[in-house]
């Protein structure tokens, strides 16, 4: 039994040696390859097509915000609003709401019934901007939208017609 005993001993020692140095090699290979995906998630443009964009925004938007999307007297100028507003705020305030510059606590609860109750009785309030939720064009490139005012927010688009991608 003691012949065993030291078997065991001569052998686990070096097993779990073998064991350390494989935990700290993926550890090692998993820090290496951080590096690159961090990096690539900061350069990494928003997901749509900023020509996309903005032939969805010619069609359905520049009417009341301008082929720049720098306002007009019927809407006004997106890039100030896009400027540091993410994505997920974006698609919420162009699919549901239609007050861009009603204040966020009030576009839900009982306020925001309140709001379209009065504007279904005609008592007051104004529909500024339709929501575009059921709009299938606008639904099918709200990224495409969102990457085009985006890049004229963020001054790496211009004015004019972007390059097809």
């Amino acid at each position: 039994m003691h012949s065993s005993r030291g078997a065991a001993q001569r052998v686990w020692p070096w097993g779990a040696a073998a064991l350390a140095a494989m935990a700290l090699a993926a550890c090692a290979v998993e820090v290496q390859n951080t590096q690159p995906a961090r990096d690539l998630a900061r350069s990494a443009k928003p997901p749509g097509s900023v020509y996309t964009g903005w032939r969805v925004f010619q069609d359905r938007c520049a009417a009341c915000h301008g082929p720049a999307a720098t306002g007009t007297a019927g809407g006004p100028d997106l890039l100030p609003r896009v400027r540091d507003m993410g994505s997920r705020r974006f698609v919420g305030l162009v699919l549901t709401r239609y007050d861009w510059g009603q204040p966020a606590a009030q576009s839900t609860g009982a306020a925001r019934d309140a709001l379209v109750d009065d504007i279904v009785q005609r008592k007051g309030g104004q529909l500024t901007m339709p929501a575009w939720q059921g709009e299938p064009q606008v639904n099918a490139h709200i990224a495409d939208l969102f990457a085009y005012l985006s890049a004229r927010a963020q001054g790496t688009q211009g004015a004019g017609r972007p390059a097809p991608e």
